[in-house]
């Protein structure tokens, strides 16, 4: 008999988490749950009620009394539905003004206490693949399966390089590959769940492999994981 799981997986920008943990998610029947889309919301309601993004007493009184649920799409074109407060919010959340506020609103430490507990509530649930930056280690260190997907670098800007050029922007190799190391620095050094490997988180390496190997062996942990003991 299968039981309920909770699979968490964390890693480095451009590592591939995103991509695993849909392709995951899908095949399993689980909800994939992108646990940025909570700061994205609450970045939403701010701008809304008119509240100064950089004001972190007022951003962790909203993202405490703001409540946030992920649920399985309701379209075609969706991953998740995002419902704020009970309102259905999953487009609004993507707006050009929330992509330029959501990094001070998400930096906030009061803000993530205040999330994670949020994030914890639907983990709980069951039958879930959440994806982030602190999810093995700060919001389901209980998770049935904990996964870091990392990769070197060079490869995660090579891949960051392709994608911006794909969608017509004039970039540099050189400059992706700065900004990425930049972005690892402030990730890992920062005080606040820091990016890094839980203690028994099993770490994969995505360099030379492709998106459907990398799934087939998450594939293969689970079902070693999902039979329930007699």
């Amino acid at each position: 008999m299968s039981k309920t799981m909770t699979i968490a997986i964390d890693g480095p920008a451009a590592s591939g988490k995103s991509t695993l943990a849909k392709n995951l998610a899908e095949d399993l029947g689980y909800l994939y749950f992108d646990t940025g889309v909570m700061y994205r919301a609450i970045t939403l309601v701010a701008l809304e009620r008119g509240i100064d993004v950089e004001d972190e007493e007022a951003c962790t009184a909203l993202a405490e009394s703001v409540r946030i649920d992920i649920e399985p799409p309701s379209e075609e074109r969706r991953l998740y539905d995002v419902l704020i407060d009970g309102d259905d919010k999953t487009w609004e959340i993507r707006e050009s003004d929330v992509d330029a506020n959501v990094s001070v609103v998400a930096a906030c430490p009061g803000v993530r206490h205040a999330l994670t507990r949020q994030q914890r509530r639907i983990g709980l649930s069951g039958d879930v693949v959440m994806v982030g930056r602190d999810i093995g280690t700060v919001v389901m260190p209980d998770a049935d399966i904990k996964l870091y997907l990392d990769a070197s670098v060079e490869e995660r800007a090579r891949r960051r390089f392709i994608d911006m050029l794909a969608q017509g922007e004039e970039v540099e190799l050189e400059d992706v590959l700065a900004s990425m190391r930049m972005r690892d620095q402030l990730d890992s050094g920062r005080d606040v769940a820091p990016l890094k490997p839980a203690d028994d988180a099993i770490v994969l390496d995505s360099d030379k492999k492709s998106e459907e190997e990398v799934l087939e062996e998450v594939k293969r942990l689970v079902e070693e994981n999902q039979v329930e003991p007699s």
